[in-house]
């Protein structure tokens, strides 16, 4: 994992496109490819599938008020909707009141003509809008309330002299000619009653003023919902949740507050309603409504709902939903190797979280994310992946199980739930459906089923069979197919590559257009493009074209924080590779453009494996081939909310930058074991002489040539061969994951706190789809502390010194304490929380661990203890270490 990123990628991570504190939008944890907007009563958008919002689609639409289209037609389409819109919500009394009197310049009312013509809406306008600030109930403290209640200046019915405002709305609505307007002054009334909690009188009025009109226009609904509220307030749950129902289904712009009241008003509210449906069109509205409040398995009432009328748009409303559900679990943004879970794990002194293993892979759920999000960085479960190879066959690459996208169960977000895979039964409807009915989203729908089902030829098949000139549907269409053609090719040849390139220019040309690296400032990172990104970047990885795979998902710089030498080979066979289609240069070779000198990048990471093995010439040639090498590449991010960062390359000046500028230090011993301090307080050169050719300050070049003149003096006898050898000791084990310098050889630029620095993180991803978040993966392959251990080994032999002995024995102490180390994080111990035995368990677990440390790994501290322990050196490790003075004075 990046360490630069462990203070910004967390942000990364949490960032969505919502405001303030719902920094999380589940809507992009997977890639939308239906679009369910496409349904034709937009009305009903409110109530499509998501999980960001109580409603859906607030932020792009806006769904016409009937009451706005009820006054656009009053005053005969004079004015188009959005100039209603502003007249009726937005102008100000006085403007009327000086129309009124024909004194008025606004535009918007000269467009009307005179005030005669449209005299009574214009004096409704006038009464509603002198009303409008005071129609709202008054809040009454309960006396247990805790929580703030609001502004406690904001003006309530109660304000106004209710006799007198009764008066005066009666008195219009018996002067008014218009049936409409009369009406709409019967709508106050109700609401004024009901604002005012004189609930019985709303329902009153109702009867008196709206019920005697016979009229069933915008105002009647608005008076309904008015007096459904009367009712709850009059604890007629049943007759408020039915005409708020009412209201529901005969109101465009009201039904997401119709439905809210609904379930205020009635716990049991739509098992009810389905036994007070009177008509067809009330049962198939009541199953729509169960259906859409519990969404587990929406097929059942759907079934019911095509036995009333299968040309019903409200069925289509749960068809779409249903469909992005499904692809919550088909088409996840990330398709995680392993679901590591570690609720049941122990932890002790010496022990690390085991993980429960999986053979089922998942989507992680966001919570899962977070809860793992460490765990995934700092460690990993090595699993069989099928065999890759690039002669596969057509048949072999279709059937590898690893091909994306396929089904993966998910936990709900919010409950211990698991997603259900209805996809056959939902498809058997909506081929029932599409015999009926003569909307052509049921075909699509269907064709879109047989694409989450891999049968891409019959999705193909129902694409072209279907005439449409409906824009939003010719559009989805063209994308299924687009899909169907590009998830369908058994294998991504140049040819086809190429075939990419010319057939959808637009996409690909979106992509080659835009830095591909994540835009973590709100724009959609689920688009089709990148589905298709991850889909070539999954066939690449099962064809055995590893590097074309990486660079699909990754830039080169990633390399640096799992430099796996086998994908790091394939990269560079990538960036040599001649002749490279236009797909592999736009698109892939790109993303090879932020390390410098590529191939001494290269070069770099295959000398850095070269040293920890203790191969010095052969680490020597690369490094010697990476002289142009300008430094690990890391990056400074600095951002204002709402805007993109401002990306810097770290200027490393005299600082070590993964290549240059290394102390002779890294062939000393620790002072004291500190990683934060200085290297001049931590660390302490030995006290030799004659080894001019270590230079103060050395490249990697120049230390491995160090390293080739240590090991041929060391191949001799005596002091110096002695000192040699302890001198090339040293430096294997302060590089190792115990070391001061234990980032110089794993492409890091410190010794800071990284993935890399952990026992725990002893297995190698693997990685079963792509190289998708290849940086949530963070590996160094553990350190063989026997290499250090060998060349003291020798040095302790060469030696006739006991002062020397005494401190290469405690350096071979330190080494073996790094193997029990690795020794002890790989004893697992299967114990449950709730097991009663819980702690003596764990105790004797932890005692057993610390025998063997005892029994196995102390052979280098008894030994200096039993031979050395009245030497100075020792004398002076017991001050500067607790530990080795706890084990001198231990029987």
């Amino acid at each position: 994992m990046k360490k630069a990123i462990l203070s910004t990628a967390l942000f990364f991570l949490m960032y969505s496109k919502s405001e303030a504190c719902a920094w999380y939008d589940p809507d992009y944890e997977y890639f939308n490819l239906f679009t369910q907007s496409i349904i034709k009563d937009k009305s009903y958008l409110p109530f499509l599938h998501t999980l960001s919002n109580r409603f859906y689609g607030h932020e792009h639409y806006e769904i016409p008020d009937e009451n706005i289209e009820s006054w656009q037609k009053y005053f005969g389409n004079t004015l188009n909707y959005k100039e209603t819109k502003f007249l009726v919500e937005k102008a100000p009394m006085e403007e009327l009141n000086s129309f009124k009197k024909g004194s008025s310049g606004n535009s918007l009312l000269q467009k009307l003509g005179s005030y005669e013509k449209y005299k009574e809406g214009i004096d409704y306008l006038i009464e509603a809008k002198y009303l409008e600030p005071f129609m709202r109930i008054n809040y009454i403290e309960s006396p247990d309330s805790w929580y703030y209640s609001g502004d406690e200046n904001a003006k309530n019915a109660t304000q106004l002299d209710y006799d007198k405002t009764v008066a005066a709305l009666t008195s219009l609505y018996n002067a008014a000619k218009n049936p409409e307007i009369k009406l709409r002054y019967g709508y106050q009334l109700v609401r004024f009653n009901h604002y005012t909690r004189n609930y019985a009188s709303s329902t009153d009025a109702f009867r008196e003023f709206v019920e005697p009109l016979k009229i069933k226009s915008a105002p009647y609904f608005m008076a309904l919902d008015q007096l459904a509220g009367a009712q709850r307030g009059l604890k007629m749950s049943s007759e408020a949740n039915y005409n708020f129902f009412q209201v529901f289904m005969n109101s465009k712009s009201r039904k997401e507050s119709a439905f809210v009241s609904m379930r205020l008003s009635d716990s049991a509210s739509f098992d009810n309603l389905l036994k007070k449906a009177q008509t067809p069109q009330e049962k198939n509205m009541a199953y729509f409504l169960l259906g859409y409040e519990d969404f587990n398995n929406p097929v059942p009432m759907m079934e019911k709902m095509y036995d009333i009328d299968p040309n019903s748009e409200i069925l289509k409303v749960l068809a779409a939903r249903s469909i992005n559900d499904l692809e919550r679990s088909y088409l996840p943004i990330y398709f995680a190797a392993d679901n590591k879970d570690n609720s049941n794990s122990t932890v002790t002194k010496d022990q690390s979280p085991q993980t429960e293993k999986n053979t089922v892979s998942t989507e992680l759920s966001f919570w899962q994310k977070i809860k793992n999000f460490f765990s995934n960085l700092f460690s990993s479960d090595k699993k069989e992946v099928p065999t890759k190879a690039s002669d596969q066959n057509d048949s072999d690459l279709l059937k590898n199980p690893n091909r994306i996208p396929f089904y993966t169960e998910n936990t709900n977000l919010w409950t211990d739930e698991r997603s259900e895979n209805y996809l056959d039964g939902f498809e058997k409807i909506t081929a029932k459906i599409k015999e009926k009915s003569s909307d052509e989203f049921w075909q699509i729908a269907d064709a879109y089923l047989s694409f989450l089902k891999k049968d891409y030829k019959k999705s193909t098949e129902t694409l072209n069979q279907i005439k449409t000139t409906n824009p939003e549907y010719i559009t989805e269409i063209n994308r299924m197919k687009m899909l169907n053609d590009i998830v369908s090719q058994p294998k991504i040849t140049a040819e086809y590559e190429e075939h990419l390139m010319n057939t959808y220019p637009e996409l690909f040309g979106a992509m080659t257009s835009s830095e591909f690296t994540p835009d973590y400032y709100g724009d959609d990172r689920n688009a089709t493009q990148d589905f298709i990104r991850d889909i070539l970047a999954n066939r690449y990885f099962i064809q055995g074209e590893e590097g074309k795979s990486f660079l699909m998902s990754n830039k080169l710089s990633d390399l640096q924080y799992n430099p796996n030498s086998k994908l790091v080979k394939s990269v560079e066979d990538f960036y040599k590779k001649p002749n490279k289609s236009s797909l592999e240069q736009k698109i892939i070779a790109k993303n090879i453009d932020d390390v410098g000198n590529i191939q001494a990048f290269f070069n770099v990471i295959y000398g850095d494996r070269e040293m920890r093995l203790a191969n010095f010439e052969k680490a020597k040639s690369l490094y010697d081939k990476a002289k142009g090498f300008s430094g690990i590449p890391r990056f400074d991010y600095d951002w204002q909310e709402g805007e993109k960062p401002i990306v810097k390359k770290i200027n490393y000046g005299d600082a070590y930058n993964g290549f240059q500028n290394i102390s002779s230090l890294i062939f000393g011993h620790n002072n004291w074991e500190s990683f934060n301090s200085p290297e001049t307080q931590s660390m302490k050169p030995e006290n030799f002489e004659g080894f001019d050719f270590i230079k103060n300050t050395m490249n990697k070049s120049e230390l491995a040539g160090a390293l080739i003149e240590l090991k041929k003096i060391g191949m001799g006898s005596g002091t110096k061969a002695s000192q040699a050898n302890q001198l090339i000791g040293n430096l294997l084990y302060n590089t190792s994951i115990l070391g001061y310098y234990r980032h110089v050889f794993v492409m890091d630029i410190d010794n800071e706190n990284s993935p890399k620095f952990h026992f725990y993180n002893t297995d190698e991803p693997t990685f079963k789809y792509y190289y998708k978040n290849f940086t949530w993966n963070s590996f160094i392959e553990p350190d063989n502390f026997d290499l250090s251990i060998d060349y003291y080994q020798k040095a302790l032999k060469q030696s006739h010194d006991e002062e020397q002995k005494a401190r290469i024995l405690f350096q071979m102490a330190s080494a073996e304490q790094g193997k029990f180390y690795q020794y002890a994080e790989k004893q697992s111990l299967d114990l449950k929380y709730d097991d009663p035995d819980y702690s003596k368990k764990q105790e004797e677990h932890a005692q057993k661990i610390n025998a063997m440390q005892y029994q196995k790994y102390k052979t280098y501290f008894a030994e200096l203890k039993k031979n050395y322990g009245h030497t100075q050196s020792s004398k002076s490790l017991q001050g500067s270490c607790s530990y080795y003075d706890y084990f001198m004075k231990r029987n």
